[in-house]
């Protein structure tokens, strides 16, 4: 197989922590400008993403269609605030592509649409289709011979859609070991709880008997999320999934773990308090 050379910021630990706190000040900001969207699950995965696109992924903002890249998928669309912001510091876009979200003909919607811009690699919607997307990327670039890997994005209360355990069944069956499944373990979705709504523990047994392996680790800390995908490329014989256990709104004491803020944005003077509650963590 054709072998991948990373391309990544190369970029140390305290500078990603500052990166992230500095894409959750921008996502408050898109949402403020925006007037909707959803707040709580793009902040708190904010760590997840700095990790992903300043350390792990295999890309090239000045080459986003090279065939041997790697692939993101996002799967809870919704959060697209937090990928969007990521793909503009990474190089793809342009910043001011990041206040026309959610406007009228914008190519940054509520919910991603494939190649609108560089880097956006799926269109979603309806939730729970997204791992069904990574799998016919994997078989696709296993049939090509290519060795790059899909990483795909799914939130908790998706898992309540059928279609995603379909594709949990599937992708072990046809080892594809080229699938990195993240779930955004935040235990909370539109409505309240997912404990409450409908219960998913225990996940990670669960996973364990289709045969992924699995890694549960602190979605917050990008040391464990770097460790835990790099050990995910290491699985030969299976796909890996990863719960990455978050706090929604997380770095904003109003915000977190209410799941009220799921779907909500801060007013301007929310916003303020926010940004400076942010920016006294750095």
């Amino acid at each position: 197989m054709p072998v991948n050379k990373k391309k990544t910021a190369k970029i140390g630990i305290e500078e990603l922590y500052k990166t992230s706190n500095k894409l959750k000040q921008t996502v408050i900001d898109m949402l403020t400008e925006a007037g909707s969207g959803h707040t709580a699950g793009s902040l708190g995965t904010a760590e997840i993403f700095t990790a992903l696109y300043f350390q792990i992924l295999n890309i090239n903002p000045k080459k986003p269609y090279k065939k041997d890249r790697d692939r993101f998928l996002l799967s809870n669309g919704h959060i697209c605030p937090i990928w969007y912001a990521t793909l503009s510091e990474r190089g793809f876009f342009p910043k001011s592509e990041l206040w026309k979200l959610r406007k009228i003909n914008s190519k940054l919607q509520g919910h991603p649409k494939k190649n609108s811009l560089p880097g956006i690699e799926n269109t979603s919607g309806s939730l729970g289709q997204g791992l069904s997307q990574a799998i016919g990327i994997a078989i696709a670039a296993k049939m090509d011979d290519l060795d790059y890997r899909i990483y795909c994005m799914t939130g908790d209360g998706e898992l309540n859609e059928g279609q995603i355990w379909e594709s949990a069944m599937f992708a072990p069956n046809k080892k594809l070991n080229n699938i990195t499944w993240i779930i955004d373990r935040n235990n909370i979705q539109s409505d309240g709880k997912t404990e409450d709504v409908m219960p998913l523990e225990n996940l990670k047994d669960k996973l364990e008997s289709f045969n992924w392996f699995v890694i549960e680790i602190n979605g917050h800390s990008i040391e464990e999320i770097i460790s835990a995908c790099k050990m995910a490329k290491s699985i030969t014989q299976r796909p890996t999934a990863i719960i990455a256990h978050t706090i929604p709104g997380e770095g904003i004491e109003f915000m977190e773990n209410n799941y009220q803020w799921h779907g909500k944005v801060p007013s301007k003077k929310e916003a303020i308090a926010a940004k400076e509650e942010l920016r006294s963590i750095i």
